[in-house]
């Protein structure tokens, strides 16, 4: 079976012969992969042509809606998945990561923009900032969608987290992606694509998939287009210098393989929980998915105290690892994914011989759980230490993309901290130690060098993710020998495939570009309170100046007596006059109670609850006898997608103003009230 790539609105096979695949755990054939023949130049002008000018008519919750629903429904067909990921060597327990965590960065990220971004076409980024005396000339970032596509070049050891980590970002940021998945395992990534193709919900264009080489496409992108990779360094430097992508200044994201490590404390002795945590750590990371992790720990450093212990330890851990067929419940240990991998592994570790020693595994020969023999890509979980690490340079820099790892002692804190560094660069490191001063050291003598830093003891672990797990609201990238990219990380990874662009302007016409209300805008006064509008009849720049109020000592006495709140420069006239006020001032929580009822209209109407409080700054003291006055302004509109039975309804943010008798403001705040909606 071909297999078939998706572009430009049809499923299509290319024309040369093909690279076989095979079934990693019992060498059977699966598939052949090629894409010979197809248009990259048709292809990557149908996505930005199609599928991204129906993205960016789309706004970011509108995006948002369609991708949940679509993880949603490839969540609800898992095991097919699973049936397929079999094939590449994974046991289930190693396939969860990918599969079910794919969808569910997909979920997650689509709640996070749901959550966190307007329902608009345009990001805004930062407070407005003043440019000029008098405040006619104002400036504001935004980030609009970027009308080129993105290129996403996958490895093979995540075939779905890996490609869904990506495209959920840029769909959202309303960029259509072209998927070349990794030939050993592109018919898992293959499934899932024909499956978001069946269920409908992106636009059409907006997600394309590439099943073998993408020939010259990378000679046809432009300065609208990004690319993204993970795989080896030295493919990726070459993608990087890749003479088109130079000229036009593509953006270009990179994620390579690294040699992460894990320390343990020297303060940890060998009765600590903290030694038995870190032993089951690395043997974990040694064998789920094979050792085939991008995040997977490479260099196992231990103070010289505790090598032997921990040596024996990992050995006696590692003995009881079940390698074998994956499907098997008991199978910890499954197979690489090809055989020419394999033997990758094996000269990797001929060359790490030349420094170091192996202590446990390492034999051609293997048991091999539900299978008669290797017909697969088996290799067995191998330790290897180097007892003169920092005089080594090999362990540093040459990576067993398997189950491999190397132990080496250190003598001292700021050895381990050196051994750290000599990776030149790192996905993730983690510490393992119940000593917060030393993990304050060990974390800023190493964080440089590191994208992301796990610190483990027996507060966190039960509920840690571990060492080797990417979080979507948390970056992933590192460094140097990483790739130096940056992928995740919450609404950074979103803002990746959009432009920010400096606005400069009157605040008025920033307001009508941005749809947010300026300081200084144009305001729109009506006769009826906006607290008896629904939400579509309310504008942006609305604005209901309310009566006065004269502050007296009677409120102060009243208000500390309701809250409880006696603070000195309340109640106490001599120290208030000793202090920064000079003499007994209101409550700041007062003055914001004072202003909503000022402008609350009492009333029922559209307005359905307050819904929070934003920015608030109290900017100068109330002594009674102040007369305040309070300014009411939509801000921004955020309109939500209906929930079940509940009314339609929408989040208006307000900015409030509360001044004084002179014009001055004493508190500046943002409040969100729910208002019903008119329309379904």
């Amino acid at each position: 079976m071909k297999l078939q790539s998706y572009v430009m609105g049809a499923w299509v096979s290319g024309v040369g012969e093909g690279r076989p695949v095979v079934d990693s755990v019992r060498g059977e054939p699966v598939c052949s992969v090629d894409a010979t023949g197809i248009d990259m130049v048709q292809v990557a002008d149908y996505g930005r042509r199609v599928g991204g000018a129906a993205l960016r008519a789309m706004t970011f919750h509108e995006r948002a809606a369609a991708l949940k629903e679509t993880a949603k429904q490839l969540m609800a067909m898992k095991e097919q998945f699973y049936e397929l990921s079999f094939k590449t060597g994974t046991t289930r327990a190693d396939a969860w990561p990918d599969i079910e965590g794919g969808f569910g960065t997909a979920l997650s990220y689509a709640s996070l923009v749901t959550r966190e971004f307007p329902n608009d076409s345009v990001l805004i980024e930062g407070e407005m900032e003043a440019l000029s005396k008098n405040g006619s000339f104002v400036g504001r970032h935004i980030l609009t969608s970027k009308p080129g596509v993105a290129v996403h070049i996958n490895a093979y050891n995540f075939p779905v987290w890996g490609m869904l980590e990506k495209i959920a970002p840029s769909l959202l940021a309303g960029m259509p992606v072209i998927v070349k998945p990794a030939t050993p395992t592109a018919y898992v990534t293959k499934a899932v694509v024909q499956e978001i193709i069946n269920i409908g919900l992106l636009p059409e264009g907006a997600v394309q998939i590439v099943c073998g080489s993408v020939g010259d496409l990378l000679d046809h992108l432009n300065e609208q287009d990004v690319v993204t990779f993970t795989g080896s360094a030295s493919t990726g430097q070459a993608l990087k210098n890749h003479p088109n992508l130079l000229a036009n200044s593509v953006p270009v994201t990179m994620e390579a393989d690294s040699l992460n490590c894990a320390i343990l404390g020297e303060s940890v002795k060998a009765e600590d929980p903290e030694f038995q945590l870190f032993v089951k750590e690395v043997a974990r990371e040694m064998t789920s998915k094979a050792g085939q992790k991008c995040t997977a720990i490479r260099r196992v450093i231990v103070p010289h105290a505790l090598i032997e212990p921990v040596t024996e330890a990992l050995k006696a851990r590692l003995a009881k690892t079940v390698a074998g067929d994956p499907t098997l419940e008991q199978v910890r240990l499954g197979a690489l994914v090809s055989a020419e991998q394999a033997q990758d592994v094996r000269e990797k570790v001929e060359a790490l011989c030349s420094e170091a020693t192996i202590v446990a595994g390492g034999e051609e020969d293997m048991p091999l759980a539900g299978l008669s023999h290797n017909a697969g890509a088996f290799y067995p979980a191998t330790l290897l230490r180097c007892d003169e690490p920092l005089s080594a340079n090999v362990v540093h820099s040459v990576e067993a993309f398997g189950p491999v790892a190397t132990l080496m002692p250190y003598h001292s804190l700021n050895d381990a901290v050196e051994l750290a560094r000599m990776g030149k660069g790192s996905l993730v490191g983690s510490l393992f130690t119940a000593d917060d001063q030393e993990a304050r050291a060990v974390i800023l003598g190493t964080a440089a060098w590191h994208g992301r830093m796990l610190i483990i003891n027996g507060d966190c672990a039960g509920e840690s993710t571990g060492h080797g797990a990417p979080l979507a609201n948390l970056i992933h990238g590192g460094p140097g020998r990483a790739g130096g990219g940056e992928e995740l990380g919450g609404a950074r990874a979103i803002k990746h495939y959009m432009q920010r662009t400096a606005i400069q302007g009157s605040p008025t016409t920033l307001m009508a570009i941005t749809r947010e209300y300026h300081r200084g805008a144009k305001e729109i006064h009506d006769a009826v309170h906006p607290f008896k509008k629904y939400f579509e009849e309310l504008q942006i720049g609305e604005t209901l100046v309310t009566h006065r109020r004269t502050v007296t000592e009677a409120d102060i006495v009243n208000f500390g007596c309701v809250s409880g709140d006696h603070f000195y420069a309340h109640f106490d006239e001599i120290a208030a006059k000793d202090s920064f006020f000079g003499q007994r001032v209101a409550h700041g929580y007062f003055v914001i109670s004072a202003a909503a009822g000022m402008f609350v209209h009492p009333a029922p109407g559209p307005v359905i609850a307050n819904y929070g409080l934003e920015n608030l700054r109290f900017v100068e003291p109330v002594p009674a006898g102040t007369t305040i006055q309070c300014k009411l302004t939509v801000k921004r509109k955020i309109k939500k997608a209906r929930r079940g039975d509940e009314k339609p309804n929408g989040v208006v943010v307000w900015a409030v103003e509360v001044t004084n008798q002179n014009g001055g403001p004493v508190a500046v705040y943002d409040i969100l009230t729910l208002v019903e909606r008119q329309e379904a």
